[in-house]
C-alpha cells in the first residue's frame, strides 16, 4: 500500500526514564504495521473533533490512528494518541460506533489515567521518543508473541503497566465517554453496541481472547452500568450525515486495501456512490488492472472534482503504475487543495523524486521537508527525504534523516550508526546537529540498559 502506507513497527525496545529515553532489551518476535493515510486519518479527526470539544482536550493536538491487526482493541498510547486495530474499525457499523470508541479512550486522557501511567516517561517530541511509543503498540497488541517485556518482568507486566485498566477505570471512562458523546449529539446507546461486540469474550481462554478485553475488563457489571448511562444520557440524538458519511469513506478505503480484490469487488459491484466507486477503483489497482482502475478514478474524479484525497489516490494508482508525470500531476492537484496535509505533501515528493530529474529533484526536496515540518514521525517520508538529500549532495541530512527513521522503528544501534555519521557531516550546533544528538542519546541510554 501506498496512499495507505504501512510503516513497520519493529516492537524492539520499551524506554523507561525519568528524563531520558533508555531503551531496554529486544525481545519482540514479530512487528506490526502502522497505517498512515491522510484520508482515513482525516475522517476520523472529524469523528474526533467534536468529543475532545467535549472532553476538554484541543482537538488539534489528539491523533487517532490506525494498526494493521485483524483483531479487536483501541487503547491510548500516549496524552494524545489514540490507537484503533483495523479489525475493530471494520467490525464496526456506523460512525457513532467509532465515537463510542473514540470517547471512551479520550475519557481515559481526561481522566489522567495515562499521565500517571506514564508520568515517567518523555514525551514524543523526537524521533527516537516516537519509536519508544510504536514500540508500546505492539506491547499493547496482546499477542504474547508480541509483546514487549521490561527488564524486571514480562511482556504481560508491561501491558498492566502501560496499556491495561482497572475496571474502576474502566466504569469512568464509560461515564465520561457517553457524557461526552451525549454533549456532542452522538447516541450514547452506540457504546452499548460496542461493548456487546466483546460479551461473552472473557469465558473464552486468553489465547482466543480479542486484545480489547485484556486491556480493557469487560464484566456483566459494567456492560450493565453503560446501558443505565445510555438510558440517562441518551435520546436527544440526531444522525450526523457528515460523521457517517466520512466513517464510511474510512472504512471503505481500508477495506478496498486490506480485504481481498475479489471480496471488494462483489461487495461493490452496484455501489454507485462515491465510496462504492474509490472501493472499486483501488481493488482493481490491487488486481492488478490499472485501466480499470483508472476508469473508475474517472467516474470519482466527476463526483468530486475538488477532493484532494481523490487526486492523492489518483496519484498513488499512477505512481505505483510507473506513470510517473502524471503522478506529479495528480499530486500537485491534491497539494494545492489540501496544502497542509502533511501525508499528502509526501507523497507528492515521492512522485517528484521518481522522475529523477534535476528540476524534480529539487522539488522533492522542498515538498518533502515541508511535509517532516508537519509530520516528522513517517518513516517512509523520512526514507524520501533521505534520497532527496542525497541527490542534493547534503549527505549530512540524508544521514539524519536515515537514523530518525531507523530510531522510529526502534532499531537505535542502526540509528546511531547513521546520527554519528550525520552529526560529523553537519556544522556543530544546527538544527541538524542536534537531531542527530538526541539520536545519539537514545541510542546511548539503549546500550546502557541492555548491559
Amino acid at each position: 500500500m501506498a496512499a495507505i502506507g504501512r510503516v513497520r513497527v519493529c516492537g524492539v525496545f520499551l524506554v523507561l526514564a525519568l528524563a531520558v529515553i533508555a531503551v531496554l532489551a529486544p525481545v519482540a518476535a514479530r512487528a506490526q504495521n502502522l497505517i498512515r493515510d491522510a484520508e482515513i486519518e482525516y475522517a476520523l479527526r472529524q469523528l474526533t473533533r467534536p468529543l475532545a470539544a467535549e472532553a476538554g482536550i484541543s482537538a488539534s493536538a489528539i491523533r487517532v490512528m490506525v494498526i494493521d491487526d485483524n483483531t479487536m482493541n483501541a487503547f491510548v498510547l500516549d496524552g494524545q494518541t489514540v490507537m484503533i486495530h483495523s479489525g475493530l474499525l471494520l467490525r464496526l457499523d456506523n460512525a457513532q460506533q467509532a465515537q463510542a470508541v473514540i470517547a471512551h479512550e479520550l475519557a481515559h486522557i481526561a481522566n489522567g489515567h495515562i499521565t500517571r501511567r506514564l508520568a515517567n516517561l518523555r514525551g514524543a517530541n523526537s524521533a527516537a521518543a516516537m519509536g519508544l511509543l510504536m514500540s508500546m503498540a505492539v506491547a499493547a497488541s496482546g499477542n504474547a508473541e508480541a509483546g514487549v517485556g521490561l527488564a524486571m518482568g514480562t511482556s504481560s507486566s508491561a501491558q498492566r503497566l502501560f496499556f491495561a485498566h482497572t475496571r474502576a477505570e474502566e466504569s469512568s471512562a464509560d461515564q465520561a465517554g457517553a457524557r461526552y458523546m451525549a454533549r456532542a449529539g452522538v447516541d450514547p446507546q452506540a457504546m452499548v453496541d460496542v461493548l456487546d461486540l466483546f460479551r461473552g469474550q472473557e469465558a473464552l481462554s486468553v489465547t482466543r481472547q480479542d486484545p480489547y478485553v485484556r486491556t480493557h475488563p469487560l464484566t456483566a457489571d459494567r456492560l450493565r452500568a453503560a446501558k443505565g448511562f445510555a438510558a440517562a444520557y441518551g435520546g436527544k440524538a440526531a444522525m450526523d450525515t457528515a460523521a457517517e458519511y466520512w466513517f464510511a469513506r474510512a472504512k471503505g478505503k481500508l477495506g478496498a486495501f486490506l480485504q481481498s480484490p475479489r471480496y471488494t469487488l462483489r461487495k461493490a459491484a452496484r455501489d454507485g456512490s462515491d465510496v462504492g466507486v474509490m472501493r472499486r477503483a483501488i481493488a482493481h489497482h490491487r488486481t492488478p488492472s490499472t485501466e480499470k482502475a483508472l476508469a473508475e478514478m474517472a467516474r470519482l474524479e466527476a463526483q468530486r472534482p475538488n477532493d484532494a484525497f481523490v487526486q492523492e489516490l489518483k496519484g498513488q494508482i499512477l505512481l505505483e503504475s510507473r506513470r510517473f508525470g502524471p503522478a506529479v500531476n495528480a499530486y500537485a492537484r491534491a497539494v494545492a487543495l489540501a496544502p497542509n496535509e502533511p501525508l499528502i505533501l509526501a507523497g507528492h515528493g515521492r512522485a517528484l523524486l521518481a522522475l529523477d530529474t534535476a528540476n524534480g529533484n529539487r522539488q522533492a526536496l522542498a515538498a518533502l521537508e515541508k511535509a517532516r515540518a508537519r509530520d516528522p514521525f513517517d518513516p517512509r517520508m523520512l526514507r524520501d527525504l533521505s534520497v532527496a538529500y542525497a541527490r542534493a549532495g547534503n549527505n549530512g541530512m540524508a544521514s539524519l534523516a536515515t537514523a530518525e527513521r531507523y530510531a522510529i522503528g526502534g532499531r537505535m544501534d542502526t540509528a546511531a550508526v547513521h546520527a554519528r555519521r550525520a552529526a560529523g557531516l553537519l556544522p556543530r550546533g544546527a538544527p541538524g546537529w542536534l537531531r542527530a544528538q538526541d539520536v545519539l542519546a537514545a541510542a546511548e541510554n539503549a546500550g546502557r540498559r541492555k548491559k
